[in-house]
């Protein structure tokens, strides 16, 4: 009996073993799990990671696969008490190890499994941490985090083949996110304290390296009670260790907390929202139609044409190195050259945010605090406000969380309406705060957006791009991703067809309200104004007025299927815009650099430039691997380009955008459209120089949030200032190549009224006054 029992004992033991041993290999060699492979482990974080440059030679920023705001700082810069601090805190025996302390781990598994002691402490080494965050998934399960444990322990061997001590405690440092964008300790030291690394005194550094154990529960900023106690306990791990002297101890656990905090968002990076875009647009998939839900199958149309036409679009999946394989822009060392300026980047950022936060905001809600529905319309009914919030709350990201981890409606709904501590962004600096997740949508809803794209209509070249306000917390793109309805922004569009046909601005046109049967339904557009009402006026007063009934007429004398093909051909292919008389007065959705790239037709002898954002692209060697040429097609004549120079000025010099003269005492030739939509819903402006074009959208986040009056609420009060902004601050600095005294590439002795009218008609089946 004893015999068999000892026998049993030696088969389980060497069976454990076994597999065990068995384990391990498969791990080790990869078929079990994920292992990086020799040259990943060598350049664990990002050394190939592709760096994108600006028109004007600077590093705007870089891809690879961790992200965050991470600058590397090597062992020999940093101070002695963050390396003494670390050690005594996460692994006192780092130095006698080779990436597992068994030891360690032993105590763990007995002390915090075994005995269920979770004050035990863990047996996680330096080493395996880096491994974690490195290479690991966050679990989904206690199950799934115990498979990742053998895994982190070969990980862990292989950094130290491949690594001194000195490396690994850098690279630790380096990719820890220290919360508040201070990811790394570079940005951790700079953002908390002001100090480089090496700087930091032992307080400090006993500071951040106690956030390791769990950065969100000891934030020092909202937590600064809760920090200073686990400062202490680094503090008195150093001195058990003996890096510090009992007394010394004691005095320094005296101390104050001492931050000198300082926030540095993602807006105060270099384009951000371009960056994402051009990560995104390099690396999309070939459309396919059942990649796309079916109330987005506009954006399947349009990125099948722009896989055929644009060789930047989808680049890394449509080239491959010299293995065979695409590319990979997070790892493959990629040098991005873009036609980004960063000072003109600059000054678009800050002339949307100085506009944003002094004037247009702070007038919003104002106006907000009269209405019971806020930040709604008051036409909406409480059942549509519900609906509205639900819908946002559908499309969050916490609604997908728990929806995929089977909570009931009931539950998420709950979740919604718990408080929880969270960073909310504002204009005089963003405030951490307890607010239940749904207030939080309806706080963010009475913010208004922006997008602002300038481009070289020559060249097509991108040199600023503006997504949003603040990338870090609104990070959809309303430069290139998102559409707006563009209202009266259509109509030099229509007036360039109407130029084709031989129409000319000083052509009239009657003023007056006018009821268009199409295709059996009577149709009367509304204008803003009565001015000269009743009189023959001329189309370029009309277009200076953005006025709708002109804009009707035009359309009632042209074709609207021939109009959607003209579209086409200034780049706009929105599949959802159908021929109609309505199309005149701009009801359909269009991204604002859609707009910008059509608009570059005007400037540049009716030849449009399709946006460039690169112009070519360098392997980790240097060697050039891809050139980026500009993308132009003919839209309209050389003639009638001319004569939309004309009206666009008019548009300045005497008509809506006439406060760019007035107020901003803006000088030189400046065309120009606003536009406004429905309820003022949308603002625009798009203004074109003799080197530049530059259009911008203003709007809330839902149509129903807008302005209660067209005076606040249009596109010359809201979009333009961004534009004129902009453009002054361009023209002072006298290191860019532009100025307010180049001139429209005109004849000198063109007449713009010189050609007559002809006699094309369409078949609009009827009109009556």
């Amino acid at each position: 009996m004893r015999k068999k029992l000892i026998r049993t004992l030696w088969i389980v033991l060497l069976s454990i073993t076994g597999l065990s041993v068995t384990g391990i290999i498969s791990i080790w060699n990869g078929w079990i799990g994920y292992m990086p492979d020799i040259e990943d482990l060598q350049n664990p974080i990002s050394k190939y990671a592709s760096q994108v440059y600006s028109a004007d030679g600077k590093i705007i920023g870089t891809y690879n696969q961790n992200g965050g705001n991470r600058i590397a700082v090597d062992y020999t810069r940093l101070s002695p008490y963050l390396v003494q601090a670390l050690v005594a805190t996460e692994d006192e025996r780092f130095y006698e190890h080779s990436g597992v302390d068994f030891q360690a781990l032993g105590r763990a598994i007995v002390k915090r499994g075994i005995m269920q002691n979770q004050s035990a402490g863990g047996g996680s080494t330096i080493t395996q941490q880096l491994a974690k965050q490195l290479y690991s998934d966050k679990a989904r399960s206690t199950f799934e985090r115990l498979f990742q444990k053998p895994i982190e322990w070969v990980i862990a061997v292989k950094l130290e083949h491949n690594f001194t001590k000195a490396e690994i405690i850098s690279m630790y440092l380096n990719y820890f996110d220290f919360l508040h964008n201070a990811v790394g300790i570079k940005s951790a030291s700079n953002i908390y304290f002001r100090k480089e690394p090496k700087d930091l005194d032992i307080t400090e550094a006993a500071t951040l390296i106690g956030l390791c154990k769990n950065p969100s529960l000891y934030n020092p900023v909202r937590y600064p009670e809760r920090c200073v106690e686990r400062r202490n306990v680094v503090l008195s791990q150093m001195q058990k260790q003996g890096f510090v002297t009992k007394d010394e101890y004691h005095e320094l656990c005296a101390k104050p907390l001492a931050l000198n905090f300082h926030r540095v968002a993602l807006r105060d990076q270099t384009a951000p929202y371009f960056r994402e875009f051009l990560r995104q647009y390099m690396t999309a998939q070939k459309p396919k139609p059942e990649d796309y839900p079916s109330w987005n199958k506009r954006q399947y149309h349009i990125d099948s044409i722009t896989w055929e036409t644009d060789p930047l679009f989808g680049w890394c999946n449509k080239n491959t190195r010299k293995d065979g394989k695409p590319y990979d822009i997070n790892n493959d060392g990629l040098r991005i050259y873009t036609t980004v300026d960063t000072r003109m980047q600059k000054y678009a950022e800050e002339a949307m945010y100085e506009h944003m936060s002094k004037k247009l905001q702070p007038t919003f809600n104002q106006e907000l605090k009269q209405r019971r529905n806020a930040p709604f319309s008051e036409k909406l009914t409480p059942k549509q406000t519900r609906e509205i919030m639900q819908r946002s709350i559908r499309q969050s990201e916490r609604y997908r969380v728990l929806k995929l981890s089977g909570a009931s409606d009931e539950e998420i709904n709950q979740s919604f309406d718990t408080p929880v501590d969270m960073t909310l962004f504002s204009y005089r600096g963003d405030i951490d705060t307890t607010m239940t997740p749904r207030d939080s949508i309806k706080y963010y809803k009475k913010l208004l957006r922006s997008g602002f794209v300038c481009m070289d209509p020559k060249t097509g070249a991108v040199k600023a791009y503006v997504g949003g306000i603040d990338h870090n917390f609104f990070q959809y793109d309303m430069a290139m991703t998102g559409r707006r309805q563009v209202g009266s922004t259509i109509k030099p569009f229509l007036y360039s067809m109407a130029m084709e046909y031989g129409y000319n601005p000083c052509d009239v046109a009657p003023n007056r309200a006018q009821t268009y049967i199409v295709a059996g339904k009577p149709w009367t557009p509304r204008n803003g104004s009565k001015s000269r009402y009743g009189q023959m006026v001329t189309l370029k007063w009309g277009l200076a007025q953005s006025n709708n009934w002109i804009s009707a007429y035009l359309m009632s004398r042209l074709n609207p299927n021939l109009f959607v093909q003209l579209l086409n051909k200034y780049g706009i292919n929105n599949p959802d815009i159908h021929a109609s008389m309505a199309l005149s007065l701009g009801p359909c959705d269009i991204s604002v650099g859609e707009m910008v790239s059509a608009y570059t037709a005007f400037v540049n002898h009716g030849i449009r430039t399709a946006p460039l954002m690169v112009t070519r692209i360098e392997d980790n060697e240097g060697n050039v691997i891809a050139t980026f040429q500009p993308r132009m097609n003919e839209v309209i004549s050389d003639a009638s380009s001319y004569k939309m120079l004309v009206l666009l000025k008019a548009v300045v010099d005497g008509g809506t955008a006439g406060r760019l003269r007035r107020i901003y005492r803006m000088e030189g030739e400046i065309g120009g459209k606003t536009g406004t939509t429905n309820n003022n819903s949308d603002a625009w402006f798009i203004g074109l120089t003799p080197q530049l074009v530059a259009g911008c959208w203003v709007g809330g986040e839902d149509r129903d949030i807008h302005f209660a009056s067209t005076s606040s609420g249009q596109g010359a009060t809201v979009a333009l200032p961004i534009w004129a902004l902009f453009m002054k601050r361009l023209y002072a600095d006298k290191t860019l190549p532009y100025n307010a005294n180049e001139k429209f590439d005109i004849p000198k002795d063109y007449d713009p009224c010189a050609e007559e009218v002809s006699s094309y008609e369409t078949g609009i089946d009827e009109v009556y006054e």
